[in-house]
């Protein structure tokens, strides 16, 4: 597998300043080089195939089925436990005990006593154990509205109602996709010298798009089940509108802060493609085709459904602001400049504009940003260079740390919070310091907490002592110092928040992480999690292409979703 280092790259980026910020990180959005794309595109290029090998589902919707991947390097097979729950149990918490569906993508075949150990296991998720040759463990849970009204109407031999899709967009939503080693499952050191799937988070996007399969064809059985054989078939425009939602807490918080060598590899590489992409020239065609992606997303923005109030506001500004732009570029002459000059004049438009055209200007240009599209994983290894000493740290600090040092953590508001993990799922929750039982497991997600106070010990010593000496007798700031000192070097470096503050919202990471990931449809439930939508619009298993498939839209009139060849 190869791996980056900071200095992966010449450009000119964007400052860090900015990109980093998490008000910018809580606006992006899905793009070209987001994984699930990469993975589409190379399941279409190599012509990888899913085949269903075995079905055992009853009449009710319940039992086994499991489908089988073959790529030009190996074959995998994702097991798919479809289970009888009560409404009750139905919850998207990681506290949850039951589940609609639980599944695992194992490597190679399923033999007697690999599929016991997953009859065994699978269904019990975190309360159970695998084996290495499972990459993949996870849950979801039924949109009981868009599942039952999908069949009773396919058994009426009818098309569901498309303002019902739109209002939901998929009929399993995962609660849970573990990878990298949890509960005796494969570590991702294992999946490094696999060509399929050796970038971050390939085998968890893959088992969720065969998930998706295996939504429409559970959904097309038990109609047929329902109508003694004679439903619909579901228009394929609509089968690509269904996806796969997603519900993501706290618990997705942690990585961003704890892997800030690989958020800085993302960013970096996102940023490269968006330095490549904007020195382009602009033309009249790549002025139309952009008019066009950005009406698209005015489109989409205005189908999604979202109950929070300030998103459902964001999302209004920016389809007026995007709708301004659109007219600039179709009514005014603006060739012979580059994308640079014309971002430029947007600077005072919202965040949600700015990163819905980003996105929209990186689709200009397959042939550059898809060459990008390895670059992403990194070393993550942190290390002081030999030699250096106190004031090369203090400089370092003041020049890329000043957004941390300009925080008072005397400042009660500015501890306002820590973090912890549940005893019983640990799972990641924050609770009010001083208030509030588990401050004693606290975890050290503080980065900007120990860079202040990494910072006042420094200006205490010699400026020309060697640091080594220094953290001889200071050992507590080994960790930050070496953090530190190797993001300094790094082109983004870490993400610029103080994740105790009291103002500080949580969601920004998630939303920065889910669109990485590919993410569309963000849906606030609070400042702590939301729900999203994956693979909406994608091409089916059977049709896998490269093309693009930004900004999906609901299909809404009789041609859109008559059965297409």
């Amino acid at each position: 597998m190869k791996t980056h280092s900071c200095n992966a790259t010449n450009m000119s980026l964007r400052n860090p300043a900015v990109v980093m910020q998490p008000q910018k990180l809580g606006a992006m959005h899905q793009n070209r080089l987001s994984f699930v794309r990469i993975l589409i595109r190379r399941m279409a290029n190599q012509q990888w195939k899913i085949t269903p090998t075995v079905w055992n589902i009853s009449s009710q919707g319940y039992g086994i089925a499991q489908y089988r991947l073959d790529t030009p390097n190996q074959h995998y097979h994702l097991v798919v436990f479809s289970n009888a729950i009560n409404d009750e149990d139905r919850n998207d918490r990681v506290i949850a005990e039951k589940w609609d569906v639980t599944f695992a993508l194992v490597v190679g075949d399923v033999d007697d006593v690999l599929f016991d150990q997953l009859h065994n296991n699978v269904p019990l998720q975190e309360a159970g154990r695998l084996s290495s040759q499972v990459l993949v463990l996870a849950r979801a849970n039924k949109s009981v509205r868009i599942f039952n009204h999908i069949i009773e109407k396919l058994a009426q031999g009818q098309q569901p109602e498309t303002q019902l899709l739109a209002d939901v967009g998929y009929i399993l939503r995962t609660t849970a996709v573990y990878g990298n080693g949890k509960f005796g499952i494969a570590d991702f050191e294992l999946l490094e010298d696999n060509p399929d799937l050796s970038l971050s988070f390939s085998a968890q996007m893959c088992a969720v798009y065969i998930l998706r399969q295996f939504s429409l064809d559970w959904v097309h059985f038990l109609a047929q089940q329902q109508a003694n054989g004679n439903a619909a078939t579901l228009a394929r425009p609509l089968q690509r509108y269904i996806g796969i939602g997603n519900a993501t807490g706290l618990g997705m918080a942690p990585y961003l802060i704890r892997h800030p060598r690989i958020i800085d590899q993302w960013m970096t590489t996102r940023e490269t493609a968006i330095a490549m992409a904007m020195a382009n020239p602009i033309t009249s065609a790549s002025r139309l085709k952009l008019a066009s992606l950005l009406q698209r997303a005015i489109d989409h923005l205005q189908q999604t459904t979202t109950i929070d109030v300030d998103q459902r506001q964001l999302n209004v500004a920016a389809t007026i602001e995007l709708q301004a732009i659109i007219e600039q570029l179709t009514f005014t002459a603006v060739d012979n400049n580059n994308w640079q000059d014309l971002l430029a004049q947007y600077h005072t438009m919202s965040q949600e504009t700015q990163e819905i055209l980003t996105s929209c200007i990186l689709e200009l240009y397959p042939e550059q940003i898809d060459m990008l599209e390895n670059n992403f994983n990194a070393d993550e290894t942190l290390s002081l260079s030999t030699g250096i000493c106190v004031s090369d740290l203090i400089s370092l600090l003041q020049q890329r740390y000043q957004w941390a040092l300009d925080i008072d953590f005397y400042q009660p508001l500015n501890n306002y919070w820590f973090w912890y993990r549940s005893k019983d799922k640990e799972e990641p929750r924050i609770g009010i310091r001083g208030q509030e039982a588990g401050e004693e497991k606290e975890l050290a997600l503080d980065i900007a907490r120990q860079v202040f106070f990494l910072y006042q010990e420094l200006q205490r010593s010699s400026p020309q002592e060697t640091l080594a000496t220094f953290l001889l007798k200071q050992p507590q700031y080994r960790a930050i110092a070496r953090r530190t000192w190797t993001l300094g070097q790094c082109a983004m470096g870490d993400i610029q928040i103080n994740i105790l503050d009291q103002s500080t919202q949580p969601i920004h990471l998630l939303r920065c992480k889910l669109a990485m990931f590919g993410a569309t449809k963000f849906d606030p439930r609070s400042d702590r999690w939301l729900r999203v939508t994956f693979f909406q619009g994608a091409p089916l298993s059977d049709e896998l292409h490269p093309d693009e498939w930004l900004f999906p839209l609901l299909p809404t009139t009789t041609k859109d979703i008559k059965e297409l060849p």
